[in-house]
This record gives structure tokens, C-alpha cells and sequence, in this order.
């Protein structure tokens, strides 16, 4: 089973990810694990994705789709993986529609920007343990204080309301059109499927919308 989620930052692609991954014994494909992962590796690609990030340049297409092309032919890939953060771009769609890798399920999660603004402006967060609050949906017993150790709570820089903001324009600007490309393509290729969920209400609930698609 081959799967991509799509959607915002904060629409919860990661928790999903988690789910489908537990119950298929497929391999949550990350490009940013991996990026890390072949540089800490020391393989030629992970020498050359080094030297490109100490130099403060931005990963190319190529070299991420060399990337994915080499992770995908790992043994625990076997049965199919879930991509995590990937494609990001129309680019890299057409670049894994090249390597002849076939898909299965394109899903959306689709939340509002009001909500994802509502969500990720609210989170808090402990330096020290990494515990993670949210002002509405899981307040701290003390407002602004860990409820373990009494220290204060920040909020991170990416938290802001004009951080995220930036971050779903890039969203909507690089990544949105990936939407009506994969519907585009199930609706010519029966083997696949595109399905867009509302990724609101509850976690449960939303995994169970997921479940509903992948068991058609």
C-alpha cells in the first residue's frame, strides 16, 4: 500500500500517518528524517546533502527525488510506505510519477486556515521535557505553567500567528495544486484513489474517515 496525506501545517498528517503505518506495517517515509539520517550516515548522497546545507542552500528537487528513489528500495519498503512531507511541490509529483511508482491513496486532510491558526497559535510548550499544551483543547492546571515542574511554558517561534501564516501561504502557493493534480489522476487511473477528509472533530474520528477510504 503506497499512501500520501496532504494538507496544511498543523492539519494532523502526522498523527495520521502514525495510525496508517501501525496498522499496514508500512514505514512512514520522512525527506526530512532521511535528510538527517544520510548525512549522519556519511553516504555519498548524505556528503553532498551536507555540503548543501552548510552552505545554506535549499535541497534541490533532484536530489530529494535521489533520495526518496533510494529509501523506497529498502527491504521494510516491501509492502509499501506512507510519504511524510513529500512531494511538496507539482515538481517533485511529476518527478515520482516518473520513477514509475505507482500509488494507491491520495488523501487530503483538509482543515481551514482559521482552525490551523487556532491550533498551532495555541500550542505551549515546556523547554525542558518537551510536554506540549494547548491554551483551549489542553490547558495547563496553572495558566502558562508546567503542571510537572512549575517552570514557565514559551510558545515557539513557528507558533505565531504571522509564522503560520507565512507557512500557509507557502502551502497554498507550493503544495494546494498537488490536490487537483492527484484527483486529476484518479479520476484517469482506477487503480488509485483520491479522497479529501475534513479534518476536524476528533482524532479517533478523523482516523476513522481515513479507515473508511483505505477499506473501500
Amino acid at each position: 500500500m503506497k499512501i500520501i496525506l496532504v494538507g496544511g501545517p498543523g492539519s494532523g498528517k502526522g498523527t495520521q500517518a502514525q495510525f496508517i503505518c501501525q496498522k499496514y506495517k508500512i514505514p512512514q517515509i520522512s525527506t526530512g528524517d532521511m535528510l538527517r539520517a544520510a548525512v549522519s550516515a556519511g553516504t555519498p548522497l548524505g556528503l553532498k546533502v551536507k555540503s548543501i546545507m552548510e552552505s545554506g542552500a535549499l535541497v534541490s528537487d533532484d536530489v530529494i527525488l535521489e533520495l526518496i528513489r533510494e529509501r523506497i528500495q529498502q527491504p521494510d519498503c516491501k509492502n509499501g510506505f506512507l510519504l511524510d512531507g513529500f512531494p511538496r511541490t507539482l515538481a517533485q509529483a511529476d518527478g515520482l510519477a516518473e520513477m514509475g511508482i505507482s500509488l494507491d491513496y491520495v488523501i487530503e486532510i483538509d482543515v481551514s486556515d482559521d482552525e490551523i491558526i487556532k491550533r498551532l497559535s495555541g500550542r505551549r510548550v515546556h523547554p525542558g521535557s518537551g510536554r506540549i499544551y494547548h491554551v483551549t483543547f489542553n490547558p495547563p492546571r496553572q495558566n502558562g505553567i508546567d503542571d510537572e515542574t512549575g517552570e514557565p511554558l514559551i510558545q515557539r517561534e513557528d507558533d505565531q500567528v504571522d509564522v503560520i501564516k507565512q507557512r500557509l501561504e507557502v502551502y497554498h502557493q507550493q503544495t494546494e495544486p498537488l490536490i487537483n493534480y492527484y484527483a486529476d489522476k484518479a479520476s484517469n487511473d482506477s487503480s488509485m484513489t483520491f479522497a479529501s477528509v475534513a479534518g476536524t472533530g476528533s482524532v479517533d474520528s478523523i482516523t476513522r474517515k481515513i479507515q473508511q477510504v483505505l477499506d473501500r
